[in-house]
């Protein structure tokens, strides 16, 4: 990701997490940590952006900073193949175990998430803007 991708990258952001979608002065800054505790990708179907991910990585931890698809592409693949992007660049990056969180009235995300080997290891009382409770979950990675 770049930050020409940023216009098409706000738009799903705010589309896919109407209640407590990050600012575009937010993405900016996760940007400037690139590549040093940041990684970033974007994903193109025919040259348009469709969805987006990204980490925060130091020492021998990271965290799925954000992930999201377009609502006309989930299912398709697209979020997993970023999230094995994710994973794959922790692991180059040296993690041993990567976190995330999600939130607990998502379902089908934290479906997704015990699907790549995440395990949930506790809760973040009212951690979203909604009051809404967030599941924080774990992987530990080869190496």
């Amino acid at each position: 990701m770049t930050g020409d991708d940023l216009p098409a990258v706000m738009d799903i952001e705010r589309s896919t997490f109407p209640l407590d979608a990050w600012s575009e002065g937010m993405m900016r800054g996760e940007l400037a940590d690139m590549p040093r505790t940041r990684h970033y990708v974007v994903a193109l179907i025919d040259d348009r952006i469709v969805g987006y991910a990204g980490i925060a990585a130091a020492a021998d931890q990271a965290d799925v900073q954000t992930i999201a698809v377009l609502e006309n592409h989930r299912g398709t693949g697209v979020g997993s193949a970023m999230l094995n992007a994710l994973l794959a660049e922790a692991g180059r990056r040296g993690a041993r175990e990567i976190f995330l969180e999600v939130r607990a009235d998502n379902p089908h995300a934290q479906a997704v998430y015990l699907h790549f080997g995440f395990e949930e290891i506790g809760l973040r009382r009212r951690y979203y803007d909604d009051g809404t409770d967030a599941i924080i979950m774990r992987r530990k990675l080869d190496g």
